[in-house]
């Protein structure tokens, strides 16, 4: 049997990796809504595609919150776009990273008049109207996004949160813009074929991590749920805990009654 000053060990280093920061629950809880539209609320069926100021417009009228992704292009700017590769909703090569803003600006999302927009353009859209929740997209080491988005959102009005898949971008927050709400991203990362050294996504899939970015809340991949850490911190701590990506009614009836925030994919309303 495990000596019982060993096991207490454990559970002290459990503790203290994956504790959060406590203080800012009820700001999360006062949120004037918890659904937050995924990407936008996007619906190409309309020529709505995902990520593009259609989308976002489209949110505002329903009164959703705006969940929406950023990169730093090759010459500084914030721009939001989910895909580590233009292929798929552009059908260029290349990446956000190695492109200028105006190599971007040329490409038009999934074939239609949508070009990838600026954070500051979506922010000027939206106008404190609703709530952001901005997925910071690292794909280094370097972390200049977390300072580039702070210096435009500083002087945002409207409500906004930070999450991340990388803690060392929550991790900047803490230390230089404290007050900013953030969220550490996890899913059952080790299922998936990336080019993250195992031991990494094993850490930030069960929490591991939370020691270093100090969350104010989880925002976890829900088919992926239950999980141990998710669990511990949302019944023992009642910690704000997110879920993604709501894609059906069933699924967005159970996030609403279970969970703080829903990140859902439109389900079935029309324009």
């Amino acid at each position: 049997m495990i000596p019982a000053i060993i096991l207490l060990a454990i559970l002290i280093s459990y503790f203290f990796a994956v504790f959060p920061r406590m203080s800012e629950k009820e700001r999360i809880r006062k949120l004037p809504t918890s659904m937050f539209a995924h990407r936008g609320y996007h619906d190409i069926r309309h020529r709505i595609p995902e990520n593009s100021l259609a989308a976002f417009k489209a949110a505002l009228v329903h009164g959703y919150g705006i969940e929406l992704d950023l990169h730093l292009s090759r010459d500084g700017k914030l721009v939001v776009f989910h895909d580590d590769t233009l292929e798929r909703l552009c059908g260029c090569q290349g990446t956000v990273e190695e492109l200028t803003y105006e190599e971007l600006s040329a490409c038009r999302l999934l074939d239609t008049a949508e070009k990838i927009p600026l954070l500051q353009d979506v922010l000027s859209v939206v106008d404190g109207s609703v709530p952001l929740l901005i997925e910071l997209k690292i794909p280094g080491r370097s972390l200049k996004i977390c300072e580039k988005a702070y210096e435009l959102l500083r002087s945002y009005p409207g409500f906004y949160m930070i999450q991340s898949f990388n803690t060392l971008g929550l991790r900047w927050f803490r230390i230089n813009a404290p007050h900013v709400l953030r969220g550490q991203l996890a899913s059952h990362l080790t299922a998936e074929t990336t080019k993250e050294a195992w031991i990494f996504k094993f850490i930030v899939q069960n929490l591991f991590c939370n020691f270093i970015g100090r969350p104010d809340f989880i925002s976890y991949k829900f088919s992926d749920l239950p999980q141990v850490s998710v669990l511990f911190l949302k019944h023992v701590l009642r910690m704000p805990i997110a879920v993604w990506t709501l894609a059906t009614c069933e699924t967005l009836k159970r996030g609403v009654s279970c969970y703080a925030i829903q990140i859902f994919e439109k389900h079935g309303e029309n324009y």
